[in-house]
């Protein structure tokens, strides 16, 4: 692991299950960490990447692709790397679990539905996929049934609602078990009730 990515909780050679945690725009690793007290994850090797001047990509998750390129790209390479390092030490993809807020979260999401596969679970705290469209054909695999926790506020500044919706049927539609509460005008944070229903939904697996 290179120095950009904060690790916690059990040792990776140790651990049995990972939690990749990506922070969102403007924040860091260390601040995604802090989330994980608040999880069921005590048996877990905890895993937050920290993006270049601390945003994965520049512009809006809603621009065109290439807007927010190489940011973009290069991002979802480092989350890859990332998944590759847990692999290498003896982690299976079903005991891998993604975590994101905001900007996190979109990545979480564009990550795991780009290379689907049954994983642990996918928590997204706020976000969608990410293009100014949901360009269908970027998509590939299937998610066997992987459960997936998406929770946001209507209206969010940031994530319309929409994109919300399209995200879920097309993961639903490539085999995800999407769990996806809209909260009224809780604003653009993460709720007790979205950590009650990670736990419940994502972290309670034995």
């Amino acid at each position: 692991m290179n120095t950009d990515i904060l690790t916690d909780g059990i040792p990776l050679n140790e651990a049995k299950k990972a939690l990749i945690l990506i922070h969102g725009r403007g924040a860091s690793a260390h601040d995604i960490l802090s989330i994980a007290k608040h999880l069921k994850v005590d048996d877990f090797a905890l895993v937050a990447p920290q993006a270049e001047n601390r945003t994965w990509y520049p512009y809006s998750f809603l621009a065109p692709l290439n807007e927010n390129e190489p940011s973009f790209s290069n991002s979802l390479e480092a989350i890859h790397k990332v998944v590759v390092a847990i692999q290498q030490n003896g982690i299976e993809k079903e005991n891998i679990y993604f975590l994101g807020f905001s900007q996190g979260a979109c990545l979480a999401l564009e990550f795991t539905t780009r290379n689907a596969a049954k994983y642990g679970g996918v928590v997204a705290f706020t976000g969608g996929l990410i293009g100014d469209q949901v360009y269908e054909n970027h998509y590939s695999g299937n998610f066997e049934n992987t459960p997936v926790f998406i929770g946001t506020s209507d209206p969010d500044f940031h994530v319309p609602v929409e994109r919300v919706n399209e995200t879920e049927a097309l993961m639903e539609k490539m085999g995800a078990d999407v769990t996806k509460k809209i909260y009224p005008n809780m604003g653009h944070t993460i709720s007790q009730d979205e950590i009650n229903c990670a736990n419940a939904l994502i972290f309670n697996k034995k």
